[in-house]
């Protein structure tokens, strides 16, 4: 193993510096789309997954088909087809859904894309 190796990569640590975020919430941290693995309390600094697959809500309106790029909507606090214009929170491109979902549906499972997303 190279000397200068770290670690896997699959997390990082964040400090939350806003709301209380649960274990599973969605958090973005500066381009990447990650899932808390613990509670993180307002200043306290946890681990973040920012690799591997998450159900995760989504827009019951949007018809999401399997490989296709999701955005996710801060204020509404859910992936959807398409941000349209994009306020600050927002990520673009940052995880593909795995499954799919049909309208009316409001989970659905994403594969989370380190280094592909942008946020607003």
């Amino acid at each position: 193993m190279a000397a200068n190796y770290k670690q896997k990569g699959s997390t990082v640590e964040w400090t939350n510096g806003g709301s209380a975020v649960s274990s599973g919430d969605v958090v973005i941290v500066g381009h990447l789309v990650g899932v808390a693995a613990t509670d993180i309390a307002n200043g306290e600094t946890g681990t973040v997954h920012v690799e591997g697959v998450f159900e995760v809500p989504c827009n019951s309106a949007d018809v999401i088909t399997v490989g296709m790029k999701l955005d996710w909507d801060a204020s509404a606090g859910e992936f959807v087809d398409a941000i349209g214009s994009a306020d600050t929170g927002d990520n673009s491109d940052g995880v593909v859904a795995t499954t799919a979902a049909a309208g009316g549906v409001t989970l659905v499972e994403v594969k989370l894309c380190p280094g592909n997303g942008t946020t607003a």
